[in-house]
């Protein structure tokens, strides 16, 4: 994968999860705009994740990835935004939830679709 996909897909995949956690923020923290103190935290540290990734060039989704390097703590939180979130995508952001779902069904190490 060239330099170009890979940013444009890390650029998409922090996205996509900015736009979940607002949903949810929305939804369980009643924030008017932005995100809650807890949120943003837990944004923060999925782009931390999502930038140290080491497989950077063919980085799967991290539902696929083989390596956990998210806390269990707040793997456990990124999973409550997206369970929730997630199918509300496709009526808020449907270009972005088609996208992720394609790239977590593609997304496996080695295949240059991740």
């Amino acid at each position: 994968m060239d330099f170009k996909k890979r940013e444009s897909r890390l650029r998409r995949e922090k996205e996509t999860i900015r736009k979940m956690a607002r949903i949810f923020c929305k939804a369980h923290h009643k924030t008017k705009e932005g995100l809650c103190e807890e949120c943003r935290a837990l944004l923060s540290y999925a782009f931390e994740r999502i930038d140290r990734c080491p497989y950077q060039e063919e980085k799967p989704v991290c539902s696929a990835c083989p390596i956990h390097c998210y806390a269990p703590a707040m793997r456990e939180k990124v999973r409550q935004v997206m369970r929730y979130a997630g199918p509300r995508m496709f009526l808020r952001h449907p270009i972005l939830a088609v996208l992720h779902l394609l790239e977590g069904r593609t997304g496996k190490i080695g295949n240059g679709k991740a």
